[in-house]
């Protein structure tokens, strides 16, 4: 093998390998900002097909690094014999490997045609295919590359702006900055000259991130006092606890288990209830169905009676198709304080694979789905807005919920608080992840989500994590994982409408627009020289 093609893929598997190790649980985020030189450097003076499978096998690498709990969600609950499951794994980062290896292919022709815009035009691009990775074949925006900067607080403010699309806009132009100067001073040692300096993405990289890190000082700064009561009328605020009961998954639809299921929960709701308005059970808690079953269904309710206070709590729901074949919702319920169902969540954005098959009757016959004990389930169609009654609070306050894999959704949480909610919980089972890097990489995603439309959220995880964020996205509490606890933590409520929750994904559109304009540039130039 020649030195240079060697070279190359050196390179572009040092980017791969770099790339997990700037989320969750490693969180060396700062890695995040050179992350992308090495690949860039092996992109120089190569052809369009080498460039594409230079980014591809970066990709490939990064992902297989990023998504390798999926063996065991797959082996150990899916019942998947282990190299079945590797070999899902590896088509799965395969495929998320693609979105890198186009990313390459833009770049390599923007330098060759557009060398002076060529690393801005690169950041566009990478939001375009981030964009296109959350709506494409149903969606799996896991780890974007903005996601690494979650405990940078003032890095990520600019999200209530941009979204998370714009952290990761940031990070891919200081990488082509860093890569435009070692370029530039490469060749100035090698012909012993200075020459121009190549300013362009270097001076919009330095401008951007004085503007995003300005920005996001002031509104922490604005937040501190907000919070402190200097700044006007201070927010409102209400207590909520989160039980986390740590309920083995192979157990979990084990008929012999549900009295011990239940006696845990019993248990640690009596603790996270003292004091609080709200207490929180995660995604389908409950071993049976809530509405149909009415002895257990009675016991939980005698619980909140008890307690006074009220439960959000996580089950399916079944439901019959005009035909009578019945089919199941993964809710929400809420219960009032003298125990009846108040309202109902039912999961907009179900998990592939996990809570259905894709092209099941047709090509994919042959698979089941990971989840074990119960059956396929059908979407809900409505962002629902639900209330903690006034009379446990000072005042009724409307919140939004979202269930497990539908928190890395970002248009999916605004539209809850686009609709009025003024606080947000997320419940969710990731026992299924098992003792991976997996928790954390989800938990960090929401401090994103808190961000990007200025309101705080509780969290509560059958195994972890389990948490509270506030609007700025500081962490105010998290759990251990695969540990009991009953947790309680007071959180602000209000409404803000920022100009994410307002208009959505514009920022990334423009960016479309402008990777679109770029990447078609030269053709139009030719038929104009025609």
């Amino acid at each position: 093998m020649p030195w240079t093609t060697a070279r190359q893929i050196i390179l572009a598997s040092l980017t791969g390998l770099l790339y997990p190790f700037c989320f969750p649980s490693f969180d060396l985020g700062p890695i995040a900002w050179i992350l992308l030189v090495p690949l860039h450097l092996a992109l120089l003076d190569t052809s369009l097909r080498r460039g594409f499978w230079l980014g591809w096998l970066a990709g490939l690498i990064a992902f297989a690094g990023t998504m390798a709990w999926v063996v065991t969600a797959m082996n150990l609950y899916g019942k998947m014999p282990l190299i079945p499951s590797y070999a899902v794994m590896i088509l799965l980062a395969t495929y998320l490997g693609l979105y890198v290896g186009l990313y390459a292919i833009a770049l390599v022709w923007l330098r060759q045609r557009l060398a002076m815009l060529a690393f801005v035009g690169a950041a566009c691009v990478w939001v375009t295919l981030e964009l296109l990775r959350t709506y494409l074949f149903s969606g799996l925006p896991w780890s974007l590359l903005g996601y690494s900067q979650y405990q940078w607080l003032t890095a990520i403010q600019i999200a209530d702006i941009t979204g998370v699309y714009g952290v990761s806009f940031l990070i891919v132009a200081v990488n082509g900055a860093i890569t435009e100067l070692a370029i530039w001073s490469h060749r100035c040692i090698r012909e012993r000259s200075i020459e121009r300096l190549p300013w362009v993405s270097p001076g919009s990289a330095l401008a951007g991130m004085v503007i995003a890190l300005v920005y996001g000082q002031w509104q922490l700064t604005e937040w501190n006092r907000t919070a402190s009561g200097e700044a006007g009328q201070a927010e409102g605020s209400i207590t909520i606890g989160v039980v986390q009961a740590n309920i083995d998954q192979a157990h979990k639809w084990d008929q012999a288990y549900r009295l011990e299921t239940l006696r845990r929960y019993g248990r640690l709701t009596s603790e996270a209830a003292i004091g609080t308005d709200l207490v929180l059970w995660p995604e389908a808690a409950t071993p049976f169905i809530f509405e149909r079953e009415t002895g257990y269904r009675e016991g939980i309710s005698a619980l909140v009676k008890t307690l006074r206070v009220p439960l959000l709590l996580g089950s399916p729901a079944l439901r019959y198709y005009p035909d009578g074949r019945p089919y199941l919702l993964n809710s929400a319920y809420l219960l009032s304080t003298d125990g009846k169902i108040s309202g109902r969540y039912d999961k907009q954005h179900l998990v592939p694979f996990g809570e259905y098959i894709p092209l099941r009757s047709s090509i994919l016959f042959f698979l089941d789905k990971l989840v074990e004990g119960i059956g396929d389930f059908e979407s809900g169609q409505e962002a629902t807005i639900l209330s903690v009654p006034q009379h446990s609070v000072d005042r009724s306050m409307k919140f939004g919920v979202v269930i497990c894999y539908e928190v890395i959704f970002p248009n999916l949480v605004r539209d809850f608080a686009a609709n009025g909610a003024e606080f947000m919980v997320t419940i969710t089972n990731d026992a299924w992840f098992g003792e991976s890097i997996a928790p954390y990489q989800h938990f960090g995603m929401v401090v994103l989500r808190a961000v990007e439309n200025r309101i705080a959220f509780a969290r509560a995880a059958n195994t972890g994590v389990s948490g509270f964020i506030d609007p700025v996205g500081r962490i105010l509490l998290a759990t251990p994982i695969f540990q009991e606890a009953a947790v309680t933590r007071e959180i602000p409520v209000g409404r803000v409408s920022t100009f994410y929750t307002l208009y959505g994904d514009v920022f990334a559109y423009i960016c479309v627009i402008i990777s679109g304009f770029l990447l078609a540039r030269p053709f139009w130039a030719r038929g104009t020289e025609r």
